[in-house]
């Protein structure tokens, strides 16, 4: 097992939760960016406080077509979209943390669950431009890192890499979600899947999140087959997504289970962390092992 690997935080939507906060909403988190922002800050700093070492922002879900139906004049929904990332840098401040700007699914912001599948029902085209449009935005607000994460298929993947032709963006990381040990949640081979994401310049990284801790082992050893790169890993709590009521369903699954994660990295994580239903204690578990483990 090579040690260390670099600490992600967890689902921001689970300390959310936990404080309290409804997302019962179209925007889901994306709503607190203009009306309680300063609840994401103390949500990002909680992750901080933890010992995340990468701090994912609250744009994951968060669009300027969403913001306008919500009222926003366009200028308005623009802006809400580059503060997410002033917004982690705030809960970041004196720490070491970096910060990832999300870059969620286009199914994400449709509120219907339809990340997990990626039927949108759209054309290579409109996905491609709709892509293109909010990375402008989220590359202008200057993040470290870009996050894109919980991709259901190949198809998407591809639209995201033309959408990235000619920005200058900063290091890329690409992760899908998955629905069993050997496929992306749109049903593609994660081989096939890993391949179209390491292909596309700037990708440094490539994985898999928002998926079942216990097939995780299984896709990274598969796309440690057909790339060379870093890869990174962080689970959602293991219950099953109910898109009809918004809820989590399941008993949940420790995440951060010292052995599971050891299989992580076994297969070749470098870069783990957590996603729904991990909190800042879930991360906080994590970094102390890590902190422990011989280097």
């Amino acid at each position: 097992m090579q040690r260390p690997f670099t600490v992600l935080d967890g689902g921001l939507s689970t300390v959310l939760e936990d404080a309290g906060h409804n997302l019962r909403h179209e925007l889901w988190t994306a709503r607190l960016i203009t009306q309680q922002p300063e609840a994401l800050v103390e949500a990002h700093r909680a992750f901080v406080t933890a010992g995340a070492e990468v701090i994912i922002t609250s744009s994951y879900q968060a669009s300027v077509g969403g913001f306008e139906a919500a009222g926003l004049s366009r200028a308005k929904a623009e802006a809400a979209l580059r503060s997410t990332t002033r917004l982690a840098r705030e809960a970041v401040a004196d720490a070491t943390a970096v910060v990832a700007a999300s870059v969620g699914p286009f199914g994400a912001t449709l509120a219907n669950g339809s990340e997990y599948h990626g039927r949108y029902g759209i054309d290579h085209n409109d996905l491609r431009d709709f892509h293109r449009s909010r990375l402008e935005l989220l590359i202008d607000s200057a993040p470290d890192l870009l996050a894109i994460e919980t991709i259901p298929t190949v198809a998407e993947a591809r639209a995201l890499g033309e959408a990235l032709d000619g920005l200058d963006a900063p290091p890329i990381w690409f992760a899908f979600t998955c629905g069993d040990g050997g496929h992306t949640a749109g049903g593609d081979r994660i081989e096939d899947a890993i391949t179209v994401a390491s292909g596309i310049p700037g990708v440094a990284a490539v994985g898999v999140n928002c998926t079942s801790p216990e097939h995780i082992g299984e896709l990274l050893r598969r796309a440690s087959t057909v790339t060379d790169l870093p890869l990174l890993a962080y689970a959602n709590g293991g219950q099953v997504w109910n898109s009809a009521l918004g809820v989590w369903e399941g008993p949940p699954v420790a995440a951060n289970d010292r052995a599971v994660v050891g299989e992580w990295l076994d297969a070749g994580a470098r870069i783990v962390g957590g996603c729904c239903g991990v909190g800042a204690a879930g991360i906080a578990g994590l970094r102390a092992w890590r902190d422990g483990l011989p280097t």
